[in-house]
């Protein structure tokens, strides 16, 4: 029997009545089954796509399958229903560790799906490394990056596209089925644009470990601003850039932006130290800092489009950054979509997710849900 949740329903870019209705673990076209109605103020939309997640939960991507169960099952936590695990830069051996946690997590079924991962490094700017291991970093050689191609088959690379072979590495990275994207990197827009010529996709957490906006020196995240078939992502915690900066960005990017977390083991975790890669950093709940860099997000992507509508980016948009942009970023099917599945979360008049389904499965309930519901890894609709 489906259960069809009526209320306001993100589709596309539009927020308006309807109702979204669930049976088993797909999406239904509706008719019959039982009606819950969501209270006022209350919005379902399709689960949230993370495309930058280090770490949730006290857990970290990295050497451990288990730590990857961890991150997954706690995801949905922050309306997340799938996610690109993310590996800072470390060394040779340690990457083949992590390709064969990857391999071998035992993710559960109503946990946050694992999409293909995205590498975050090594092939990064020294001036722009941020957290990274300078002694970690390398020249985006034809070798080193097929090494890593062959070990992940990577959903997307983030690279610093000044690096002497860094256009090749994008057309290899391209060929292969992947996303490059470009971060932690000191190039300007006619550098920026030469990527994007060479099938560069991405700008990864834009204002962040790269060049602003200028008046009289334009950066590569201009080149990418100006790109209609681009995406840009941003880390809206609030934190990373200030709202009103978020919201300018958000406006210049449109239906192209992508909301990212860059979640590490601290958020949705208690203040205190975590390990990301080779570091240790410390979280107070809020920022999380390695001598006294931002060293990735205590918040998850949640945060974001609560940041963005409070800084007067609509809730539409706010929320289609987080849901649908990713989404298209990927090639993955728009959400909500008849026959697709059941990925969703609903969330309160305050963009708090109160309930989030995972191919129809309950994977987190607030505490307020919008009406009874099952318990954790139950079908909402059996």
């Amino acid at each position: 029997m489906a259960v069809r949740l009526r209320g306001v329903v993100l589709r596309g870019r539009t927020l308006s009545e309807g109702e979204v209705a669930v049976s088993g673990d797909r999406v239904t076209a509706g008719g019959g089954g039982r009606v819950r109605r969501l209270p006022e103020g209350w919005t379902v939309c399709a689960g949230f796509v993370d495309v930058q997640v280090n770490g949730f939960g006290g857990a970290e991507v990295g050497d451990d399958p288990e730590a990857l169960a961890t991150v997954a099952a706690a995801l949905p936590a922050a309306g997340v229903t799938a996610f690109c695990p993310t590996l800072v830069t470390r060394g040779p051996a340690a990457y083949r560790r992590a390709a064969a946690a990857l391999a071998a997590a035992p993710v559960a079924a109503h946990a946050a799906r694992p999409l293909g991962v995205h590498l975050e490094g090594p092939f990064l700017a020294a001036a722009r490394r941020g957290v990274h291991d300078e002694d970690a970093l390398r020249a985006p050689e034809p070798g080193e990056v097929d090494r890593l191609l062959d070990a992940f088959s990577p959903a997307i690379v983030t690279l610093a596209p000044e690096l002497p072979g860094a256009m090749e590495a994008i057309r290899r990275i391209t060929a292969r089925g992947g996303i490059a994207a470009v971060g932690h990197t000191e190039a300007d827009a006619a550098t920026g644009a030469a990527a994007i010529g060479a099938g560069a996709r991405l700008a990864t957490h834009a204002l962040n470990a790269m060049r602003g906006i200028e008046s009289r020196e334009p950066s590569a995240l201009i080149a990418f601003l100006t790109a209609p078939r681009t995406f840009v992502s941003l880390i809206a915690d609030g934190v990373h850039v200030a709202p009103q900066v978020a919201a300018v960005l958000a406006r210049a990017a449109g239906r192209r932006l992508v909301l990212v977390s860059d979640a590490v083991a601290a958020a949705g975790a208690p203040p205190g130290g975590y390990a990301l890669g080779t570091r240790q950093v410390t979280s107070d709940g809020r920022r999380v800092l390695w001598e006294g860099r931002l060293a990735g997000s205590a918040l998850g992507i949640d945060a974001g489009p609560a940041v963005l509508a409070s800084a007067g980016t609509g809730r539409a948009a706010a929320l289609a950054a987080a849901s649908e942009a990713p989404r298209r970023l990927l090639g993955l099917r728009a959400g909500l979509a008849p026959g697709g599945p059941a990925d969703l979360v609903v969330l309160d008049e305050a963009m708090v997710p109160q309930l989030t389904l995972v191919g129809g499965r309950v994977a987190y309930v607030g505490p307020s849900p919008p009406f009874d519901v099952p318990d954790a890894g139950a079908p909402l609709a059996p």
